[in-house]
């Protein structure tokens, strides 16, 4: 990939930096090398030749990939509808990949956000456009789990944290570290509801204060530069309709919801002892739901390795032998996880070129 402009400033070349090629290397690595670490310890052929790849193995294959288009599509629209149309559908469907591929190759914990301020910098949004869709996004997400984790639970009971978990006595580390992650999710997701809804300038106030304890202090330039977003962003909210909400939140259910389905018709395609009513199914997504919030707390690129190693272990009463859940993961994350690292490799190198050539031919005309 060629170097970016000299122009960028130090923040915008670090997420340069965050989306270069280069970076797919440790994720394929950590992944691969988890796999052949659970071939190793865990893969029995006898189990392997057992497994029947029948033509409801091959449907749950192909609803999975059928699933992955419409969870793009709706993260699109989603983009499509924060933009105001200022993007058209198919520049919002490239820019989704690239927002995919920053997630996939950095800490789940630390997500795309850092990168998508930066896309869309380049693509001529006012910078308080792209504070919305950006900060919008957060809560929007943060929403989808928040609201529907306590109806989960009110309809299967703490079993959807992990199997045989029937009562708060049942709660072991992977529990708490749910309880934990679920919690953060609430209170991150709450503070930047009220920045961008409530209370921006307060919320603002609250981030820079917080900066004058000893240990935040190298943050207080990222505070003051979140607080200006939020209040920034909070204008453009209040200038929207119910439609733009609406739309918003719909768009990102989908999204999610595609997500766990994926996952869930792969397991049920090749488990054929899972019977295929609602509400088995439903339980099967109430598990995944909260496998993923596990999983937004990953330390590693896009979960890689943490991932794999998660599966078995919440998922043993749909998949129960070790050799199974190997197989499934694996092409699970071959179509939700490296079909992205894929196609960004394809797209984001045009795409730093394009942005490269405009802003060297915006110099030769100034000069």
């Amino acid at each position: 990939m060629k170097q970016s402009d000299q122009n960028f400033t130090t923040k915008q070349q670090e997420a340069l930096d965050s989306i270069r090629i280069s970076r797919i290397i440790l994720p394929i690595l950590i992944g691969i090398g988890v796999v052949i670490f659970l071939l190793i310890r865990q893969f029995d052929p006898e189990e392997f030749q057992q497994m029947q790849w029948t033509s409801r193995t091959f449907l749950g294959i192909g609803l999975a990939l059928i699933l992955l288009v419409i969870r793009h599509l709706a993260y699109s629209t989603r983009l499509f509808i924060l933009s105001n149309r200022e993007f058209t559908f198919r520049k919002c469907l490239e820019l989704i990949f690239i927002w995919e591929f920053s997630s996939a190759v950095s800490p789940t914990s630390l997500g795309g956000s850092a990168v998508a301020f930066f896309v869309l910098a380049q693509e001529k949004l006012s910078t308080a456009k792209t504070a919305t869709i950006v900060l919008y996004t957060i809560v929007l997400d943060t929403a989808f789990f928040v609201l529907s984790i306590p109806i989960l639970v009110a309809a299967f009971g703490l079993e959807i944290i992990r199997p045989g978990m029937e009562s708060g006595a049942d709660l072991d580390g992977w529990g708490y570290t749910f309880i934990f992650a679920y919690v953060l999710m609430a209170i991150y997701g709450t503070v930047f509801y009220l920045g961008l809804f409530r209370f921006p300038r307060r919320i603002k106030q609250f981030l820079v204060g917080a900066t004058y304890i000893r240990f935040l202090r190298r943050y207080r330039s990222d505070a003051i530069e979140l607080g200006n977003d939020m209040m920034a962003a909070s204008l453009q909210l209040k200038k929207q309709n119910w439609r733009f909400h609406v739309g918003s939140f719909l768009a990102t259910v989908t999204a999610w919801s595609c997500r766990f389905l994926i996952l869930g018709v792969l397991i049920t395609g090749f488990v054929a002892l899972i019977p295929l009513d609602f509400l088995t199914q439903f339980a099967l997504f109430a598990r995944l739901e909260t496998m993923f919030v596990i999983i937004a707390f990953s330390p590693t690129p896009g979960g890689a390795g943490f991932v794999e190693v998660l599966f078995g272990g919440f998922l043993t009463d749909y998949v129960q032998d070790d050799t199974s859940a190997i197989v499934i993961s694996t092409i699970w994350r071959l179509i939700t996880y490296y079909s992205y690292l894929i196609a960004g490799a394809i797209i984001i190198p045009n795409w730093i070129d394009q942005i490269v050539r405009e802003r060297r031919r915006k110099r030769a005309q100034v000069s």
